[in-house]
């Protein structure tokens, strides 16, 4: 019999039923490794919430056991949750990546004043030893260079991490997917497989990047004004094809928005983005030149609202604010949940009375996930004993074990899980054995984990059906009112009708205040508790909301 000590077990944190905070376990006796550190944005139903990050606990308990983080490719859903990460783990722990994604990394660290963390440079068909793991980096195409994909041996079996990918023949730097050596992996034999599943409901392949370089070049010529760009800060094949239709146009690149300044800087240092010093210009100095010569890069393609293009089209930004006949292309789609903050920004860019280029009006993005056909292809070259389809929401992962059972894959040897499941493997085979403990962690400005589902809850009631205040005296020895019924509401009700609504309510609050003094309940729980439901149940009646409701009770 396996002793529990030994079995291999895959444990994934986050990155699965969504899209973000990716984060996997793989764990052996006493050594853990850790792939990916990554949070997720918030969405409109968490209000208040600035950044989501995976409920790490389980690692924590277990530090001891950590030899090591392995970080993939350097986008904010793979890394974003390191600072928080380290601050509970130690700043010694090795972080293993590519130059490009240590190097947005450090300067991650350091807005957190984690200034000596042990950062580990990888390349491409390098081999390191991670206690009882071993692990060999393979080169892989995605929307940010130097991605790789994990080939992690394991005394029980490989398993291969492909990382985020798509398989783009005609690569912006020229850095190939290394097939030769997922064919080498899958003829050496890869007991577990972990693939990106994003783009698993696309049929066929997804187009090169390259292919969007001809339609920004021909909307930067043709502008008759500035060229407002918003891309992901960290899209540095994007931002180079940019540049260089800017540059081909006589126009001066500027760059906006505080992680496209860090970013576009970090790269132009390690040598992954290409612009002459003199074609690349400061905000502030923008405005000496004609509105013909120049292009600004800038963050915003979320509909972030403090953001640099919402700031534009706000009219609130420093330095740039958007004019009649300015150009203004989103070369993004926007991620799931982010769908109504990019509209309400395209809708203000238009009022300002700008010309936007989006998908699907214009072709100016594609996907840096692989289709369902190169999931295919994937599959076909590993050739994997076991399959568990990651970075995802559930239609995804659906979708991509369909296409494992396509290529002839069996359903039971195929593992769709929830953040927290534990894949245990061992000589006689995989099974799903206990959650550990998942979830997320909400940071909320200063607060890290203070802000819970009831508060979530509350500011959710808040936002959709305001807020009413009872203020009472009662006397403290028979609980009868003493003096009037005060109720002041916010967001509930205003306009015609507003006095007569709380006239009625001081009534129904009268009565209910009446009925404890019969009852001689003179504890102050006992009357916020009737007051509470007698204004509910009355807003309830009369105007269909569920107001927060908040009793005051003064004892004199």
């Amino acid at each position: 019999m396996t002793s529990k000590k030994t079995r291999l077990r895959v444990i994934p944190l986050g990155g699965l039923d969504e899209i973000g905070k990716n984060m996997t376990v793989i764990e052996y006796g006493e050594d853990m490794i850790l792939v990916d550190a990554g949070l997720m944005f918030p969405d409109a139903d968490t209000p208040g919430v600035d950044l989501v990050l995976p409920d790490f606990s389980y690692v924590v308990k277990r530090v001891s056991k950590l030899r090591g983080i392995v970080i993939t490719h350097g986008h904010e859903d793979h890394t974003g949750a390191l600072p928080y990460l380290l601050k509970e783990v130690g700043e010694r722990v090795p972080i293993l990546g590519t130059k490009l994604t240590l190097g947005l990394i450090g300067v991650k660290l350091e807005e957190h004043k984690i200034m000596k963390p042990k950062l580990r440079e990888i390349r491409d068909g390098m081999h390191v030893n991670l206690g009882i793991f071993g692990l060999d980096f393979i080169s892989m195409n995605h929307s940010i260079p130097d991605a790789v994909a994990l080939l992690i041996r394991t005394p029980v079996g490989n398993i291969l991490h492909t990382g985020d990918f798509k398989l783009d023949q005609t690569p912006i730097d020229g850095r190939a997917t290394d097939y030769a050596a997922l064919s080498k992996a899958g003829k050496d034999g890869v007991l577990l497989l972990l693939s990106d599943s994003t783009g698993a409901e696309s049929p066929g392949y997804t187009r090169s990047e390259a292919s969007v370089g001809p339609t920004l070049a021909r909307i930067i010529s043709e502008a008759p004004q500035r060229v407002i760009v918003a891309s992901f800060s960290s899209h540095v094949h994007r931002v180079q094809q940019v540049c260089d239709a800017a540059v081909a146009s006589g126009r001066k690149v500027v760059v906006t928005g505080r992680s496209m300044v860090n970013n576009t800087r970090i790269a132009r240092e390690l040598g992954y983005l290409h612009i002459d010093d003199k074609d690349i210009i400061d905000a502030f100095d923008a405005g000496d030149l004609p509105p013909e010569d120049v292009v600004i890069m800038s963050t915003g393609s979320q509909g972030e609202p403090l953001s640099a293009l919402a700031r534009m089209a706000n009219a609130d930004h420093r330095t740039v604010s958007i004019e009649k006949g300015d150009t203004v292309i989103l070369a993004a789609t926007p991620v799931p949940g982010n769908e109504k903050a990019v509209s309400r920004v395209i809708n203000r860019l238009f009022k300002a009375g700008a010309e936007v280029h989006y998908r699907p009006t214009a072709d100016v993005h594609v996907s840096g996930h692989a289709s369902a056909e190169e999931l295919k292809l994937m599959l076909q070259l590993v050739k994997p004993r076991f399959f568990m389809p990651v970075h995802g929401e559930t239609r995804h992962l659906v979708a991509h074990s369909r296409i494992a059972q396509a290529v002839g894959m069996a359903a039971e040897d195929i593992f769709v899980l929830e953040n927290g499941a534990a894949l245990e493997i061992t000589e006689n085979g995989a099974k799903v054995a206990e959650h550990v403990q998942s979830g997320v962690v909400f940071v909320d400005g200063l607060s890290v984990g203070e802000v819970g589902q009831v508060v979530l809850r509350d500011r959710q009631l808040l936002s959709q059906d305001g807020i009413a205040t009872v203020v009472i005296a009662v006397d403290t020895q028979t609980g009868k009112l003493v003096g009037d019924i005060e109720i002041v509401t916010r967001g509930l009700v205003h306009g015609a009708g507003a006095d007569d609504l709380l006239v009625e309510a001081r009534e129904r609050v009268g009565k209910a205040l009446a009925k404890t003094q019969r009852e001689h309940a003179t504890d102050q729980s006992v009357i916020q508790r009737a007051v509470r439901e007698a204004l509910s149940q009355f807003m309830w009646e009369r105007v269909r909301r569920r107001p927060m409701i908040i009793p005051i009770v003064v004892e004199v």
